[in-house]
């Protein structure tokens, strides 16, 4: 009678769990945001191809005729622009402050104007053409606004609830893929998109980002973006480095965050507003001057960055200190002209030019050391992530032997960073988005945002 009550209760035990995995309806549901993950990895390697292509085109364009920039990148700006506001409003800028935003919404109404299928396409189109008329964005950010809509859109059609959960776990898919680095995926989902490990959607961001890698991986290749680096500090006076990058890319990051937040709050308003109501012109007008640097300069101001951050990692960058300067000039301005682009590339582009630049300071060290260890202060110091500014670099290099000094570089910098800008960057941007949001609603706006 004992081992019956005992295998009875047993029984009753196991058959929740049983119908649970016996679900059709469960079994759909998880079909559906597996195959949203595999979309966000396809999409994200398919917008790289098209990024590398556009901007091909525009390096093709002014080695021909080194003034075309002077007038193809103003007009670009501006068409740019025009499609934003017309036709895809709330794609401007990163997105990854408008997936934070939409994790603090609640309505699916309010949701749709930051994530949706819609800004998704907008988003790629736009930054694929912004790149192509030579303005200085990246694709990694907007990866993140692609991936959370693609599995929010994925998510809503399932009933899989959980849209929190489910716009981190399409957030992280989006850095994997773009990356091809899954841990930071991860490390970015729990460090930056939620600032706290959420162990209810754990299993959620680990099975996008696997599918989504996975997919990436599939046609793009499973190795490290920059490859295999086997550089090192090798003597104690070598590790002089990190402190000096990690201040300085510590104080220059938190700098240029500062500002970027500065420019998004009180821009718009300036000039009695004017700006804010001629956002066509205004782009116009930093297209020009993105142009007007790179050909002042011939410097390589245009683009990702990421050929000019191989470049530091091999040793071939010339005249690193004036690329530093200019890299974040055009960052700057790209970015006050409301285009659609990240910062990741164009940042640790910059965090390579100044582990190069140290190299005239330091010139025994290894120079791919000191780019490796440029990048991660850099990032740590803009968006003070340390632990994704980390992961992200030693996954793009796969250099084991690099990993003490990059975390070691990624706390000083952040560290100093937090002692000049009191919020993070993506942070201080979503609560605007947020703002608007609510504002749109309150005055019954339809489909997207208002301008500025």
């Amino acid at each position: 009678m004992r081992s019956r009550s005992m295998a009875y209760r047993l029984r009753r035990k196991l058959r929740p769990s049983l119908s649970l995995w016996l679900s059709s309806l469960l079994w759909r549901r998880r079909l559906v945001f597996w195959l949203g993950a595999i979309l966000t990895g396809l999409v994200c390697v398919g917008f790289a191809y098209a990024v590398d292509f556009a901007f091909e085109l525009f390096g093709l364009l002014t080695g021909v005729w080194p003034w075309a920039g002077l007038v193809v990148t103003p007009l670009g700006f501006g068409l740019c622009t025009l499609l934003l506001i017309r036709f895809f409003p709330g794609g401007e800028g990163s997105g990854i402050p408008q997936a934070i935003a939409a994790r603090k919404l609640e309505s699916p109404t309010q949701r749709n104007r930051l994530l949706s299928l819609r800004i998704a396409f907008g988003k790629v189109m736009l930054t694929t053409l912004a790149l192509g008329f030579g303005a200085s964005v990246g694709r990694e950010g907007p990866s993140v606004q692609v991936g959370a809509s693609i599995m929010l859109a994925c998510s809503r059609f399932a009933g899989l609830g959980r849209m929190r959960g489910v716009i981190l776990a399409g957030s992280a898919a989006g850095v994997a893929a773009a990356f091809n680095t899954p841990l930071a995926g991860i490390i970015f989902a729990i460090e930056e998109m939620s600032r706290a490990y959420e162990r209810r959607v754990s299993t959620l961001i680990l099975s996008a980002v696997l599918l989504a890698a996975g997919a990436a991986a599939l046609i793009h290749g499973s190795g490290s973006y920059f490859g295999q680096t086997m550089a090192q500090l090798d003597d104690w006076t070598d590790w002089l480095a990190v402190p000096l990058l990690g201040v300085g890319g510590g104080v220059i990051g938190a700098c240029f965050a500062r500002l970027m937040i500065a420019q998004a709050r009180y821009l718009p308003r300036l000039i009695n507003g004017r700006i804010g109501r001629h956002r066509v012109i205004f782009a116009m007008f930093c297209g020009l001057v993105v142009a007007l640097v790179a050909w002042a300069t011939a410097l390589p101001v245009n683009g990702t960055g990421y050929a000019e951050a191989k470049a530091a990692l091999n040793g071939t960058l010339t005249d690193p200190w004036a690329f530093v300067g200019a890299k974040l000039l055009a960052n700057l301005v790209t970015q006050a002209s409301g285009l659609a682009g990240g910062i990741f590339a164009p940042t640790l582009a910059v965090g390579a030019g100044l582990g190069a630049a140290i190299g005239d300071i330091l010139p025994g060290v290894s120079p791919g050391a000191l780019a490796a260890l440029g990048m991660v202060a850099l990032f740590a110091g803009v968006m003070q992530a340390p632990i994704t500014g980390f992961v992200i670099v030693f996954e793009m290099t796969d250099n084991h032997a690099m990993v003490i000094p990059l975390m070691a570089v990624a706390i000083v910098a952040a560290g100093t960073s937090r002692m000049i800008c009191h919020q993070p960057i993506y942070h201080a941007l979503s609560e605007l988005f947020l703002a608007k949001v609510r504002a749109a609603g309150q005055t019954g706006a339809p489909g997207g945002l208002k301008p500025p």
